[in-house]
């Protein structure tokens, strides 16, 4: 089984379920829902950081690359997690966070102390560039009292590595390593397309900066080094990497397989369609075109350039997609099933986000005490000072916030969801209606079930190209697949009504592999249909 035919499942470890009774997930938790994913179908468990960190980035801030955060549970409780997962079938993914490290990692405080080889881990200089950090503010801050300044491109407690140190590179393939020897297949690189920054870091006013360290072509470099000291060595090895305001062009080279730096990338932007301006704390109306745009285009031209996508609607960062692209109240599982269907029958990898096979949606939190994350607090503050009523400011953090995903992990409908028997970390969703004990047998569930089956057995959608579809319809995402002699025409109905649909000339005679509704009508699409025809062709 190659990546190309295997889906991956994302899990928040903090929500998905605890068994200490302290309100946090854990790994024994995991574990204990294997069976649960067996049945689902998948095939491989990406995990958010699981390793010891202050938590001033939600585990994106890593102190110990090499240990168990004792909030998860311990070393002996991942390699459980590992065997059992190898057991029934399901490898695990971890995150790996290589551009920064937390300060209070050993590097950065052997640094601080003044200790010269650990200093040139960091880009530490006597005058800051313009750069702005990815979470406001200047992108330099003091280094100890010594009047220079260290570089942090996310939060000041995340200095970034340099990648440009050999020592740097190998201490970091041995992290790599470290977890290969544990059993560990999957590795997502969290914005590994910051790591190629130039050896002078030069004032740029443009974009914040941003040119002059985003997939800068060291980058290649540094990936192909990376592949072939460590994972390049598995053949069974999946690796995404997760790439910031990154290219068509550039994903195609980091992922094409003659290039050996990694399997598949991640990219965010259709997931800012519903951004006015490019702003994301504003609302704003999805703009369909857009979405089917982006689609279409990084489909047909990473499928002719021999690039792969990673395939999402939902994680950890993100709204739930039902409540942002359907009219969720009225079509729920049509709709659920349908944004399904979009990406799993897509060429690329799909990732599931935990409760997306259930159609968890965004929780209704009722003021900003509900909410945790700082980035949501500190927008309210913003957009509190900055012209929005106290209701308006809150209407947007309603739609945005990252909270909405990060709710516990909805297993029934007893108080906290059945996620924990103290009090959650974070308050729960609306879990009477919509939890596993409830959905696990439902629609959206074996939908998910079908679709994850057919890219297992059929090489037409594990391996097929990407032609675009119906790019003229105001409410249809179409595309075909093809591969050796067959082909597949998938319709998407973005509507909530029906839509006048004519089926391909080409497709007349052709079976229907998969639909989300029990029946289909000539020349019509019902509310969020999402249906697939097959050919053969003849040869």
């Amino acid at each position: 089984m190659t990546f190309k035919n295997k889906v991956i499942y994302q899990i928040y470890p903090k929500s998905y379920l605890d068994t200490t009774g302290n309100g946090i997930g854990d790994i024994r938790g995991i574990i204990s829902k294997l069976d649960y994913l067996v049945e689902l179908g998948v095939d491989m468990i990406w995990l958010n950081p699981i390793y010891p960190s202050p938590q001033r980035d939600n585990g994106y801030d890593i102190s110990n690359y090499v240990a168990i955060d004792p909030t998860f549970g311990t070393m002996a409780d991942f390699e459980q997690l590992i065997a059992e997962g190898k057991k029934r079938g399901i490898d695990v993914m971890l995150d790996m966070v290589l551009n920064h490290v937390s300060t209070e990692h050993e590097w950065f405080q052997k640094a601080l102390a003044g200790d010269a080889y650990y200093q040139d881990f960091f880009f530490i200089q006597d005058e800051p560039t313009d750069w702005v950090s990815k979470f406001g503010g200047s992108a330099w801050a003091p280094f100890g009292d010594t009047g220079k300044y260290y570089l942090h491109l996310f939060d000041v407690t995340q200095a970034d590595l340099n990648w440009r140190n050999e020592h740097v590179r190998q201490a970091l393939f041995e992290v790599v390593n470290f977890w290969r020897d544990k059993g560990v297949h999957g590795f997502r690189f969290d914005v590994i397309n910051l790591i190629g920054k130039d050896q002078l870091l030069k004032n740029n006013p443009v974009n914040d900066g941003k040119a002059e360290y985003t997939d800068k072509p060291l980058t290649h470099e540094y990936l192909q080094l990376l592949n072939a000291a460590s994972f390049g060595q598995d053949t069974a090895s999946v690796t995404v990497g997760e790439m910031s305001s990154t290219t068509i062009e550039n994903c195609i080279l980091y992922s094409r397989p003659d290039r050996h730096e990694l399997s598949m990338t991640f990219n965010f932007h259709h997931l800012k369609v519903d951004y006015a301006d490019g702003q994301k704390w504003t609302k704003a109306p999805v703009d369909f075109e857009q979405l089917k745009h982006l689609f279409h285009t990084w489909g047909q031209d990473m499928s002719e350039g021999q690039g792969w996508n990673a395939l999402f609607w939902n994680n950890h960062d993100q709204p739930r997609a039902l409540n942002r692209f359907i009219d969720y109240k009225n079509f729920r599982i049509k709709g659920a099933t349908m944004l399904a269907a979009c990406i799993h029958l897509s060429r690329g990898t799909p990732y599931l986000y935990m409760g997306e096979e259930i159609g968890m949606l965004d929780p209704d939190f009722q003021s900003m005490t509900d909410y945790v994350d700082i980035e949501a607090k500190n927008a309210y503050q913003f957009l509190s000072a900055n012209g929005h009523t106290p209701e308006q400011a809150f209407e947007i953090i309603q739609l945005k916030a990252r909270d909405n995903s990060r709710t516990p992990m909805q297993w029934d409908n007893t108080v906290n969801a059945g996620f924990s028997t103290g009090t959650p970390w974070l308050a729960t969703g609306n879990h009477a209606e919509i939890n596993v004990a409830n959905d696990k047998d439902g629609e959206i569930f074996s939908f998910y079930q079908k679709l994850i089956a057919l890219r297992k057995a059929d090489t037409l959608i594990s391996d097929g190209d990407y032609q675009a579809a119906y790019q003229d319809s105001p409410h249809i995402y179409a595309f075909i697949r093809e591969f050796e002699n067959r082909r597949l025409l998938v319709v998407n109905n973005f509507s909530n009504q029906e839509v006048a649909f004519e089926r391909l000339a080409e497709f007349d005679n052709s079976e229907i592999l998969i639909n989300n509704y029990s029946s289909y009508t000539d020349n019509i699409l019902h509310p969020y249909q999402a249906i697939a025809f097959v050919y053969t062709k003849n040869v």
